[in-house]
């Protein structure tokens, strides 16, 4: 067969992803069908020159689609040493790592395993010569052939939904064996006590702070767009080695797909590990691994001594090999946390993939496959997914979707040095929340001032009575986290000069961890002067509610900035985000020098700089803005891979986080490298940059040998 024509099909007109006889085409594609869709990534392991065993396989695999011949020749050479490996993982045959090894009728070699998990959807074809078995032969149940009313379809190659065979994995990589999972996940360790220590500390009361953006509107104006500052502020731990804190339930759903072999997966091994040993004899965890599928491979045990040494010996069993099945591997992990018996009072679940699902390309799809209870759509939700999209490769959009729907967090890691430091940012906030089912209220104080908009992100708000009270829910919130929101008013005309009018009453409630027990706070009644005339000093801006309307300014940009790159404009992009940088450098705040300002200017100007071209902005771009949104939409600090900022020794070795660092002002700050300075970035708290320091010193001695 010549390479001009492939199955009758022009070579302008090939199938992505289709193979032809002695090499590979250069892409990874897929193969749609009438009557089902069946995805295969294909991953370049040959070249012209030479016929691997993964080679060899994909050929196989389209002789069965299409009736056709296109098994490269093979030369005796090549033929003999293949006889010592499987025929489906194509590793070592040797008996002596205790494998059984099933010879079948046509004298081809399979590790029983292997060939086993190949005929459960009936197929019995040998996978290397094609001969047919007698199914009295084999020494093992075969089930009938799937029919799933598509003729075009072998039996043995599944439907998306279904389990993917072995052969589906990168060559050489087996899944290690596990034993069978129970059908339900009610096998959680029980809680340490009913009398946790965290029930015995004093309820530390959350704290209100208002700001009016000036001090004083005169008596004849009516303000139509005035903006007042309400910031809610969550208590410090009791101790900030974290001892009496809320216990946690946290469950690591890992890819383990072949793309995450050598460095990253022992990479991940290590950051999971760092996790482990931070977690206290109240927290319990539970691990679950995908690739073509999923499997919990360690049940929800407390990390008391035993308990870490056994998570630890868990992670370390981890192996790549496979496909990539983000859903499953969500599924599998939510069940964890509905399944079990007893409940910490905090839960999460972090997900971490380097690739993009094989079995769900666009975001609807994989949402609609998850399970209710991680869906939030008031901020409610107590069970969010911190997701980590790691590298050039994974699926952004996807990721950010999980991470938004679940009211979590997206970060995207960069360089593979930024696992274990990423992870810390994300438990040092986890191991940190002291108050759950936080709801801000506020409410007119005057006829005529009326509540018109109160942008606050993620966090869902209401705004009810024409105008006379607005909800934000906030969710909850980790020690001394601060969430801020602008309320925008109308404020009427003042019949009564010199006196004060009564702008909001604010008021917060919430369930404190410490006590288990719904408080709440009011705050001080908002009011502003109205005198005759203005003086110089009434007029001066809040610098606090300028900073704010700067942070949104830079949101906004940044995911008006997004939507036009996706749909190709990076020019109007560019000018876009051009424009913002010039507004927000001549805010009030930045001209006083306002660090935060400072953050969010330098943040616009390296979003400009990954919108270059659109080869960047599909590398590391999009993922960028995505963390980025994510961190402002919710106020909290996410982790972004950043090369170019000077404080990459100081945050992580090679990243920034939260909502953007200043590399002017990282790197004048006066701090020895190695150290933090007092601000970080936007939105982190002192646990997060607590735990970020124990990871960076854990890392110092390996850092200091390269």
């Amino acid at each position: 067969m010549g390479n001009d024509h492939i199955l009758g099909v022009k070579e302008t007109q090939r199938l992505p992803g289709l193979l032809y006889k002695g090499s590979f085409l250069q892409r990874i594609g897929t193969v749609h069908f009438e009557a089902a869709e069946v995805f295969f990534v294909l991953k370049i392991l040959a070249d012209n020159q030479s016929h691997s065993p993964c080679s060899l396989f994909w050929c196989l695999v389209f002789e069965d689609l299409f009736d056709h011949s296109f098994t490269p020749n093979m030369n005796s050479s090549e033929a003999a040493s293949d006889q010592n490996n499987c025929g489906i993982c194509r590793s070592s045959l040797t008996t002596e790592q205790g494998q059984a090894i099933f010879t079948a009728e046509c004298s081809h070699c399979f590790h029983y395993p292997c060939i086993a998990n190949n005929v459960q959807h009936g197929n019995l074809c040998c996978p290397i010569c094609r001969a047919k078995w007698n199914k009295d032969n084999v020494p093992f149940q075969v089930p009938p052939p799937q029919n799933n009313n598509s003729a075009a379809i072998p039996p043995h190659i599944p439907f998306p939904s279904q389990q993917q065979p072995r052969w589906y994995q990168y060559p050489s990589m087996q899944e290690p064996e596990y034993p069978p999972e129970p059908p339900t996940f009610s096998d959680d360790e029980p809680l340490q006590s009913s009398t946790s220590p965290i029930q015995s500390l004093v309820p530390q009361k959350i704290t209100l702070k208002t700001h009016t953006e000036s001090p004083a509107i005169s008596a004849a104006q009516l303000s139509s767009n005035f903006p007042v500052l309400v910031s809610i502020c969550a208590p410090p731990l009791n101790d900030s080695e974290g001892h009496g804190r809320t216990p946690i339930d946290l469950v690591t759903v890992l890819d383990v797909s072949g793309s995450m072999q050598g460095t990253k997966i022992s990479l991940l091994k290590q950051a999971v590990t760092f996790v482990i040993e931070n977690l206290g004899p109240s927290d319990r965890l539970s691990i679950v691994s995908f690739s073509s599928g999923s499997r919990r491979v360690f049940p929800l045990q407390r990390m008391s001594v035993d308990g870490r040494e056994s998570a630890i010996l868990a992670i370390e069993s981890l192996r790549a090999g496979g496909a990539t099945n983000i859903a499953e591997g969500l599924k599998k992990g939510t069940k964890v946390l509905e399944d079990r018996r007893e409940r910490n009072p905090v839960s999460s679940i972090i997900l971490l993939s380097d690739g993009k699902d094989t079995y769900n390309t666009t975001a609807n799809r994989l949402l609609n496959q998850l399970p209710d209870s991680i869906r939030s759509s008031d901020m409610q939700q107590e069970t969010p997914v911190h997701t980590f999209g790691f590298g050039y490769d994974h699926d952004p959009n996807i990721m950010h979707a999980i991470s938004d729907v679940s009211g979590g967090t997206f970060s995207f890691i960069e360089s593979v040095e930024m696992i274990q430091d990423s992870f810390a940012l994300c438990i040092g906030g986890l191991l940190s929340v002291v108050a759950q089912e936080v709801r801000l209220t506020v409410r007119s104080a005057s006829p005529g001032v009326k509540i018109l908009a109160i942008p606050s992100g993620r966090h869902v708000n209401e705004i009810s009575t024409e105008g006379q009270q607005g909800v934000v829910h906030v969710g909850n919130m980790y020690a001394e986290e601060e969430k801020q929101f602008l309320v925008y008013l109308t404020v009427p005309e003042s019949s009564a000069p010199h006196t004060k009018t009564s702008l909001l009453e604010v008021l917060c409630m919430y369930k404190d961890l410490a006590s288990n027990e719904l408080m709440e706070v009011q705050g001080e009644k908002i009011e502003i002067l109205r005198p005759e005339v203005c003086s110089p000093a009434e007029k001066t801006v809040s610098l606090e509610v300028d900073r704010q309307r700067n942070r949104i300014l830079v949101a906004e940009a940044i995911a008006e900035a997004q939507r036009l790159a996706e749909i190709g404009n990076l020019e109007g992009a560019q000018a876009l985000l051009a424009q913002r940088k010039e507004i927000l450098s001549t805010s009030t705040a930045a001209q006083a020098g306002d660090f935060h300002s400072n953050l969010f200017e330098t943040e616009l100007r390296e979003m400009m700089d990954r919108m270059a071209s659109m080869k960047l902005y599909k590398r590391t771009g999009r993922a960028y803005a995505l963390s980025g949104l994510s961190s402002h939409m919710l106020q909290r600090a996410t982790a972004r891979g950043d090369t170019g900022f000077a404080c990459c020794r100081m945050v992580a070795p090679r990243g920034g986080f939260g909502g953007g660092k200043a590399k002017a002002a990282i790197a004048s700050s006066g701090d020895a490298p190695g150290e933090l300075p007092a601000a970080v970035g936007a939105f982190e708290i002192p646990a997060m940059v607590r735990m970020v320091e124990k990871s960076q010193k854990m890392n110092q001695p390996a850092q200091d040998q390269v």
